[in-house]
């Protein structure tokens, strides 16, 4: 598994290194390197105390106005009413107080 993790340098030639939660973990080191070995040994030592990294599955609903997607597939009128819309887009482009 990898997590982004954000190194910044500090004052006095130092570096953090920083994960966001759940890694909510920080670290300095001399070196980016060793700001990042620092963290590493860290989360490590979370970890052999019980902490568990699991995946959590979470059930997705249908967005609400997909069952409308391809509804104009078949209209003979469609492909003009697109020609108006990008006709319409390039004149408000042109001039944004047009009507």
């Amino acid at each position: 598994m990898q997590i982004p993790v954000l190194i910044e340098p500090l004052t006095g030639k130092r570096y953090r290194a920083r994960g966001a939660e759940p890694f909510a973990l920080s670290a300095e080191g001399a070196t980016p390197e060793e700001a990042l070995t620092n963290l590493k040994e860290q989360l490590e030592a979370r970890l052999k105390n019980g902490t568990a990294i699991v995946p959590l599955e979470v059930p997705t609903e249908p967005h609400p106005l997909a069952e409308f997607a391809g509804m104009f597939k078949d209209d003979p009128y469609f492909e003009e009413v697109l020609e108006i819309m990008a006709a319409n887009r390039r004149k408000m482009d042109r001039d944004p107080k047009a009507p």
